[in-house]
């Protein structure tokens, strides 16, 4: 009996043959290849070492696209969650505002979403222009911009804007009757002999104070003095009445004193007016330690006598004693890097400060002190700020600085706006061998300074602090009695050398231009052993002898590498009336074009009698 086969369904014998239809092709397939290995194998074929770097550089090209595809899909995939996450807030938000309209009560607060780096920048300049904002409606300023630096500052002071009408008259100032009924000759007479120029934009016609005698209620104790200096006499009765003012002259002119008096009478004068008044009413700013602690032994002698406290803020110290004092101090006198420091972290209060006095102005900005100064003018308030600069030269750089804060200040000139040295200092300008310079020196050193003379002061300048180290130790190894200063040594060594100069006990002092200005001292020599920088620098250096009206001596080296200062310095020594060395001539007599003081760089002076010439043109 057959048995009868089971009946299949026509899809399990489609299903069935395509199974053998792939298992066959498979075998076609490896067949193929073993075939073709087998060709390869009996015709000898070997993989190149070519072959082998086209296969590595393919396998890094599939490397680097594969990477840039999962580049390009992870950044897919942020966006994409980035969307979900906006939408997923959008429905949050839609839900939470359909839950609060239905139910009547908030949702559970979730947690915020960290916000995007765009979120997050817009959100700081929002915040900052609010600041600033806040900051402007403060001060006053609604169209005024605030400094960068007080930005970053944790306690910023607080700023004003450039004064925009006269200032404040405190003292009241009246002119003497004695010096009003003085014949105007006698008054042209005093102007004429000292080279006096007044430009005056308010026409005052106020008279100089040529005696101590006309000064109005005068306490101030004058020993010493028989009569007021020429920049002293001219300014003093513009800065009394209130009146803002520039004072060029030369150095050792007697600047100091024609800004201290008026300060103390200006302070007087608020308190009297208002009784509960404290803080610093006056401050000033000039260039150098050394010249801001003379400034100071001048401003506390007065102000003991008129009951009012000061304080010198400096560099080189610690500021825990500055600090200290600054906060019952009437007047402070100050170095601009110092000043802004205790202005920054708010321990310097300027905002009652209605008196402030720039000296050596010009110096200050050669040294960089812009900025600074700009910072500590915007710390004191405008409308009631009377302001001073003194300045030995009148250079383009201090009118502009003046133009920015000065209310029409009345300008005093003592000569003129060019550079002038003392008159009443011999100047002798040798022409010497770099090589021969220190024995020259101690030459000079042996002449002027022996028997009788060998406590007379001799400063002797160099340009460079090694230079002033070295010059030390050569002249101390010659038995002479010496001491250096210059900018890397600590303020304490600095100041005791000082000391030790202007008490006697060491009569010889080597220097760098860190002792050029200010320092009011008896010197009977000044000696340039380097020529300094610049002709400017050079006067201010000669300005430390013949001073106060005294007579004076100055001897410069000059050498092959200055000759490019010859033509400035021919034309300073000829405005003094000096000798001008013929070996100095050889280095020639040519100048930098100046500009002028009013029309640049561009004035070309004139004698007005030129004509017209007419052109013609050939046909």
């Amino acid at each position: 009996m057959t048995e009868k086969m089971p009946k299949r369904t026509i899809e399990d014998v489609e299903i069935e043959a395509m199974a053998v239809g792939q298992v066959e092709r498979k075998k076609e397939k490896t067949g193929e290849k073993g075939k073709k290995a087998k060709r390869d194998a009996e015709n000898g074929v070997e993989v190149g070492v070519n072959g082998a770097v086209e296969e590595e550089q393919g396998m890094k090209e599939k490397k680097e696209k594969k990477e840039k595809k999962e580049k390009k899909d992870k950044k897919r995939e942020r966006k994409e969650r980035k969307a979900k996450e906006k939408e997923g807030e959008a429905i949050v938000a839609v839900e939470d505002v359909m839950e609060v309209d239905v139910v009547g009560t908030p949702v559970a607060q979730r947690q915020p979403e960290k916000p995007s780096k765009e979120e997050r920048k817009a959100a700081k300049k929002a915040a900052k222009e609010a600041r600033k904002k806040a900051r402007k409606e403060a001060d006053g300023e609604p169209n005024g911009d605030a400094s960068p630096s007080s930005l970053d500052t944790p306690a910023p002071p607080k700023t004003y804007s450039t004064p925009s009408g006269p200032p404040m008259t405190s003292s009241g100032y009246k002119e003497n009757s004695e010096l009003t009924s003085l014949p105007k000759s006698t008054i042209d007479e005093f102007l004429t002999k000292h080279a006096i120029t007044i430009t005056d934009p308010h026409n005052s016609n106020l008279r100089p104070i040529t005696s101590f005698s006309y000064l109005p209620s005068n306490s101030f104790d004058f020993t010493g003095f028989t009569s007021p200096t020429p920049i002293q006499a001219a300014t003093w009765p513009f800065t009394l009445s209130g009146y803002d003012c520039i004072g060029v002259a030369e150095t050792g002119s007697g600047k100091t004193l024609a800004f201290a008096v008026p300060a103390i009478r200006h302070i007087i004068a608020l308190k009297a007016k208002q009784k509960s008044s404290k803080g610093v009413r006056a401050v000033v700013v000039s260039p150098t330690r050394e010249l801001a602690a003379q400034i100071y032994d001048t401003m506390e002698k007065y102000s003991k006598e008129a009951r009012l406290s000061a304080v010198c803020v400096h560099g080189g110290v610690p500021k825990d004693e500055q600090r200290a004092k600054l906060k019952r101090a009437d007047i402070v006198v100050a170095t601009p890097g110092r000043l802004n420091d205790f202005i920054n972290e708010g321990s310097a209060d300027l905002s009652n400060v209605s008196y402030l006095v720039l000296d050596e102005a010009d110096r200050m900005l050669d040294k960089g002190f812009e900025e600074d100064i700009k910072r500590i003018i915007r710390a004191i308030p405008s409308p009631t700020r009377q302001t001073l600069m003194f300045t030995a030269t009148w250079p383009k750089s201090v009118r502009k600085l003046a133009s920015t804060f000065m209310v029409s200040p009345t300008r005093i000139t003592i000569g003129d706006d060019d550079l002038r040295a003392n008159v009443r200092i011999s100047q002798t300008i040798e022409v010497i061998d770099q090589h021969a310079k220190e024995s020259r020196l101690l030459a000079l050193l042996k002449q002027h300074q022996s028997g009788s003379q060998c406590d007379d002061k001799i400063l002797v300048f160099c340009l460079y602090k090694k230079e002033v180290t070295r010059v030390e130790g050569f002249l101390r190894s010659r038995g002479l009695r010496v001491l250096g200063i210059h900018g890397d040594m600590s303020q304490e060594r600095r100041t005791q050398a000082l000391a030790q100069f202007k008490d006697g006990d060491c009569p010889l002092l080597i220097a760098t231009d860190v002792a050029a200005r200010g320092l009011d001292m008896k010197v009977k020599l000044v000696i340039n052993v380097t020529f300094p920088l610049t002709v400017e620098d050079y006067v201010h250096r000669i300005g430390r002898t013949g001073r106060a009206g005294a007579d004076g001596m100055a001897y410069t080296f000059f050498t092959e590498h200055d000759k490019k200062l010859s033509g400035e310095l021919v034309n300073v020594l000829k405005a003094a009336g000096q000798p001008v060395p013929e070996a100095l001539l050889k280095f020639g007599t040519t100048v930098k074009k100046k500009e002028h003081s009013a029309y640049g760089a561009f004035y070309k002076p004139t004698d007005g009698t030129q004509t017209s010439k007419k052109i013609k043109f050939d046909d």
